[in-house]
């Protein structure tokens, strides 16, 4: 699939927005694999390859195991992989990605706020809210895959 158009180019201003979320986002608690989990369940999800390819060599950059990630779109079925913290991550990522089905729901909320405070739940949704418009770029201009 080629290309439709490099949006970085065409509307510099709105790539300039975006990374101003991403600035952002190096500026939270999160630390690196927790936002990289986050970004490849997302990207699972919305079937972004451009942003699979990208943050999954991040994650292994960043010290995540192949074996989590091979095993991230089952994560449910390998608990034992994750910490409870990243349990809720997960969740918190596929019922926001999947926001019109339940939005995110009263039981993963309250999961959320016994482990994070509200500053790190807003963090944690920015993260969200961030790669999923990432992944609409991606997938609307065909962003290509490095090679």
């Amino acid at each position: 699939m080629s290309a439709r158009f490099d949006m970085a180019a065409i509307d510099k201003a709105a790539y300039k927005a975006m990374f101003g979320l991403e600035g952002y986002l190096q500026t939270t608690s999160l630390n690196h694999t927790q936002k990289e989990l986050i970004k490849i369940r997302a990207s699972q999800i919305n079937g972004c390859a451009f942003c699979l390819d990208m943050h999954t060599k991040d994650a292994i950059k960043y010290g995540e195991t192949p074996q989590r990630i091979y095993l991230l779109n089952a994560w449910r079925e390998a608990l034992e992989l994750y910490t409870e913290e990243e349990q809720v991550l997960l969740a918190m990522t596929e019922e926001i990605t999947l926001i019109s089905q339940k939005g995110l729901t009263e039981e993963t909320f309250q999961k959320a706020k016994q482990l994070f405070d509200e500053s790190q739940i807003a963090q944690i949704i920015m993260a969200i809210i961030t790669i999923n418009s990432w992944n609409r770029i991606a997938i609307s201009t065909h962003m290509p895959i490095a090679k």
